[in-house]
């Protein structure tokens, strides 16, 4: 009887040095990583800084290349959807000017799907047409906003009436030679 009781104490010591030992090599582990993150500090996290500062301005810029690249409704003629000549311009400077990774025509939505499936075969046409030897054309996409614009009338008359209030241009008075009184 005493034997099983020596035995039963000997198991529980075992098992109990067991969990420490493991619970001691887990400390040390963990107070070896964390002086070692600790001296690092903040070069491991710079980079992840530097991508969170940065993402909001890789949105305006995609956001500008998508509104450099739009075909909206005045570049199309009404009622059939074909290119204007200026939609055309625009097409070449898209595919002439824009760098290779931002290159995508986006097409402004019609009013109905068959104005705009013709929108999107002209811009698709005209693009085959043009195409440099390159193996692909660009992406077309439809969007569903136009970008914001103005007439050139509006722009002319808001510049005319900016230039008739300003006032006209005058030297300062002449108050003769100016004398120093040391």
């Amino acid at each position: 009887m005493a034997w099983k009781r020596i035995a039963c104490a000997a198991v529980l010591v075992v098992s109990g040095s067991v969990s420490a030992s493991a619970d001691w090599n887990s400390f040390w582990h963990r107070f070896h990583v964390d002086y070692q993150r600790n001296n690092a500090w903040p070069h491991p996290f710079r980079e992840m800084d530097a991508m969170q500062t940065r993402s909001p301005f890789e949105v305006q810029k995609m956001n500008g290349w998508r509104l450099n690249n739009t075909i909206s409704h005045e570049l199309f003629r009404e009622g059939d959807g074909a290119l204007t000549y200026a939609g055309q311009r625009q097409l070449v400077q898209i595919t002439t000017n824009v760098p290779p990774e931002h290159r995508a025509v986006f097409v402004v939505r019609g009013a109905n799907q068959a104005e705009t499936d013709a929108r999107v075969a002209a811009v698709k046409n005209s693009l085959e047409r043009m195409n440099h030897g390159e193996e692909s054309i660009p992406q077309i996409m439809v969007i569903d906003r136009a970008p914001a614009t103005s007439s050139g009338a509006l722009a002319s008359a808001i510049n005319r009436a900016w230039m008739e209030e300003l006032p006209a241009p005058k030297l300062p008075a002449d108050e003769g030679p100016s004398v120093s009184g040391d």
